[in-house]
């Protein structure tokens, strides 16, 4: 017999039934969104390439630099190429994620049940984050040591096995957290102060979390990338 012990809910959510899993259409919403323009960006601006980049071309380069630099920084001359396509990645979903969450007035679009937000306003937005880091980190070591992997478990000594594996439990753990945590703390800050004191009082607060948004991409691409590095070497 099944009993429920206990059922917690934070907020209100408006529920999709895809093939028979039960998902968050609001986050699937903005998630979809962010999606459409990365791709319309990196598709208009790749389109037409020029030999001396300007206009949008030379946007995405500059982009590509960035965090292609991000990967470099972490992973070295040698390694960094393979793996800038999903540092990239994770930093530019991230960044554009949280910017749309800060800057468009979510709350006056009307949903049937619940409110559009950041996806990573949603800890299983960050946790699905996490784990594809976590993914990636295992791949990385297999790729590069084979089985010779499993040894990291027992170095320097046998004793240090539960530690070890309980260091790779933590680390997308702690990614999730940290992201999840803070853009929900902005958020919530944000919409206190906009009801306390509506007309001056939220902006500076508005254009910080907009800072602190930024950081959190690029702390979670780095530390990704950190991740990544230390099972390679």
């Amino acid at each position: 017999m099944f009993f429920s012990l206990a059922e917690v809910e934070v907020g209100t959510h408006l529920y999709w039934n895809i093939a028979g899993l039960t998902v968050h259409g609001q986050v699937l919403i903005v998630t979809w969104l962010v999606i459409a323009i990365l791709l319309g960006v990196a598709i208009v601006g790749t389109q037409n390439m020029q030999q001396v980049p300007k206009g949008l071309q030379n946007f995405v380069e500059l982009v590509y630099e960035y965090v292609s630099g991000i990967a470099k920084d972490q992973m070295g001359e040698y390694e960094y190429r393979t793996w800038t396509p999903y540092i990239g990645t994770l930093f530019l979903f991230i960044f554009v994620a949280n910017w749309l969450g800060a800057l468009v007035p979510w709350k006056l679009i009307k949903l049937p049940e619940g409110e559009l937000a950041a996806p990573t306003n949603d800890i299983n937005t960050t946790v699905a984050l996490s784990l594809l880091t976590s993914i990636s980190y295992f791949y990385g070591g297999f790729k590069a040591k084979g089985l010779g992997f499993f040894a990291r478990y027992i170095s320097p000594t046998p004793i240090f096995l539960p530690i070890n594996i309980l260091e790779d439990f933590t680390k997308p753990l702690s990614l999730s957290f940290r992201l999840f945590g803070n853009v929900l703390a902005d958020e919530i800050v944000v919409s206190v102060l906009c009801l306390l004191v509506p007309l001056i009082i939220p902006l500076p607060v508005m254009a910080l979390g907009i800072f602190a948004s930024s950081v959190q991409a690029l702390v979670f691409a780095t530390l990704s990338a950190a991740y990544i590095t230390e099972i390679i070497e």
